[in-house]
């Protein structure tokens, strides 16, 4: 079902191959989805992916709802339970966690997939990468350590815990690469600080950071900051949808934005606000909508990721991938409506990055459910630094210049805000 070398791929040759899968996929899927056959109705799927937008869209709450009914994977497990075999489960941040069923053909195309992802930012055979998720049922874990491994790259499964033993762990591997969220670098340097004084970042020898998992990569302020302190190079190489694909895009050497690795085996949308279908074309912004054309387990159609994304090339990179180019603007779930504005977590980090007596770390704490006439802000400041007179209203009017929304900034004392292992939640919502 793969091509090889898809990301290299002719596009017009790529989107044959899906439609040829599709052919036989929405049968699949028709015949062994009751989830899918509730949500078509009297409907047939369209012989053509060009029209798949006659179909309803299939969301989250359907998936939960599916599996609360129908445990433990749900009416849209399309394979016998006999064939599952790889079982997972979602981290559950937003929402209730969703048990995750692989085919071994699923798991196989899975780390293709995102071993194409890795190796763009850089991964490979001669790097030794530590690879710091969680590996109980979380896919980021086992799944991720596959995909590292797919590269040709050494992988030394870690997982999560005892920071300390992780840093000699590196020095006495001479580990180069390491695989993390990208909130957790703040707690190794933390450790470094409390248990290693005569250590700081760059002592670790670290030359490749891959992070996924968690916005912010895409704001240049955050990565000149990682890089900066730890003197590696900076990859967003981890991006996924659990539910579709773990991992199916990342940034190449020469390119910040994102590579959609997976059009062989993933067939992409972009909505609007309302479900509209938008064209896929370049400076295009919208939700980003999923479906499988070579999937097993639990095939979706027409899924909603709940990620705002920009698509922002669609021709052949300076790297030579013709995979197309997108970044990530936010979540629509993060959302946040302040006056008839949508403002974004990652549009206030980028704010929070620019000031040096910031430590980078910040939170958004809703009362509520809004409407709300102002973005609440906690944002910390750096280690060993005073913060200037007026720097909470100097970062209030820099939000309102470049996001257009109002804002109450408190500062807290560093080390204030918790750093997590996983991911790291920046809006709180109360009440």
């Amino acid at each position: 079902m793969l091509v090889d070398r898809a990301d290299f791929t002719d596009l017009g040759e790529l989107a044959a191959h899906r439609q040829r899968l599709w052919e036989r996929q929405r049968d699949y899927v028709l015949a062994r989805s009751p989830l899918h056959r509730r949500a078509w109705g009297n409907r047939r799927p369209p012989a053509s992916l060009e029209d798949l937008a006659e179909l309803p869209l299939i969301d989250k709450e359907m998936l939960r709802e599916s599996q609360r009914l129908h445990p433990p994977f749900g009416d849209y497990l399309a394979l016998d339970e006999s064939g599952v075999s790889r079982v997972h489960r979602t981290s559950g941040t937003t929402g209730t966690a969703m048990n995750l069923a692989l085919s071994w053909r699923d798991a196989q195309e899975t780390a293709t997939v995102g071993a194409r992802a890795q190796a763009a930012s850089g991964l490979g055979p001669g790097h030794r990468v530590v690879h710091c998720l969680n590996y109980r049922l979380w896919m980021g874990g086992l799944t991720d350590h596959l995909t590292l491994e797919a590269t040709g790259a050494t992988v030394v499964p870690f997982g999560v815990g005892e920071t300390q033993l992780l840093i000699r762990t590196i020095l006495e591997l001479g580990i180069s690469a390491i695989s993390c969220t990208p909130s957790y670098p703040a707690v190794l340097e933390r450790v470094l600080a409390e248990h290693f004084p005569d250590l700081g970042p760059r002592d670790l020898g670290l030359e490749l950071g891959l992070f996924g998992g968690e916005a912010g990569l895409d704001d240049p302020d955050f990565r000149r900051r990682l890089e900066a302190t730890w003197g590696f190079k900076v990859r967003n190489a981890n991006y996924g949808v659990s539910d579709v694909f773990c991992n199916f895009a990342g940034q190449s050497e020469v390119d910040e934005d994102l590579h959609f690795v997976a059009l062989d085996v993933l067939h992409p949308e972009l909505i609007d606000a309302e479900g509209a279908p938008l064209p896929w074309r370049e400076g295009e912004r919208g939700e980003l909508v999923l479906t499988h054309v070579s999937r097993e387990c639990q095939p979706l159609v027409r899924f909603r990721s709940g990620d705002i994304v920009q698509l922002t090339g669609t021709d052949r990179a300076r790297c030579g991938r013709t995979a197309p180019r997108f970044r990530v603007v936010g979540r629509a779930d993060d959302m946040v409506v302040v006056r008839g504005i949508n403002a974004f977590p990652t549009q206030v980090a980028a704010v929070v990055n620019q000031f040096a007596e910031l430590s980078g770390e910040y939170r958004i704490v809703l009362d509520g459910a809004g409407p709300y006439d102002l973005l609440p802000v906690e944002a910390e400041t750096a280690a060993g630094r005073a913060p200037a007179a007026g720097l909470a209203a100097e970062v209030e009017r820099r939000i309102k210049r470049e996001i257009g929304v109002t804002a109450r900034v408190s500062l807290l004392p560093f080390g204030t805000l918790p750093r997590t292992e996983g991911k790291t939640r920046r809006v709180i919502r109360s009440g």
